[in-house]
């Protein structure tokens, strides 16, 4: 039986006016690492599916998230904690999506580090480990 490793990508809705580099990134980043490992895990038998969940504007919380088979990027990796920081997006300047004066965006924190978009070497470690979980 092929095992298969879903990866369920939650963004907002494409209406928050992010630009499209800050809008994307993670999305971008996930298809390079899913480029570079594909071939790898569809050689170990694993076939890759990568979901993309639209969130409704009020759900910035869970915004740029990763799920590798239901299991978020932070539970699954040691060290790797959700922290918030003030959106720097055009949008939450005044937020009129969210309604906040001062909104804040989904981090992650590793290694001393703040990242808005989830690294290319958390995506890889994370797949790995959930695959690992099986």
């Amino acid at each position: 039986m092929k095992k298969e490793l879903v990866i369920e990508w939650k963004h907002a809705e494409g209406n928050i006016e992010k630009t499209p580099e800050e809008f994307e990134e993670t999305g971008m980043t996930l298809a390079a690492v899913l480029a570079e490992i594909r071939m790898l895990l569809e050689m170990e038998g694993v076939g890759v599916r990568v979901v993309e969940t639209v969130l409704p504007d009020d759900a910035a919380a869970e915004s740029e998230s990763l799920l590798f088979n239901g299991i978020p990027v932070e539970q699954l990796l040691e060290g790797v904690e959700v922290t918030a920081t003030a959106c720097a997006c055009a949008s939450c300047e005044s937020c009129e999506t969210c309604g906040e004066e001062e909104a804040e965006c989904r981090t992650l924190r590793y290694n001393g580090e703040e990242y808005e978009a989830i690294p290319p070497e958390l995506i890889g470690r994370a797949a790995a480990k959930a695959l690992e979980m099986e």
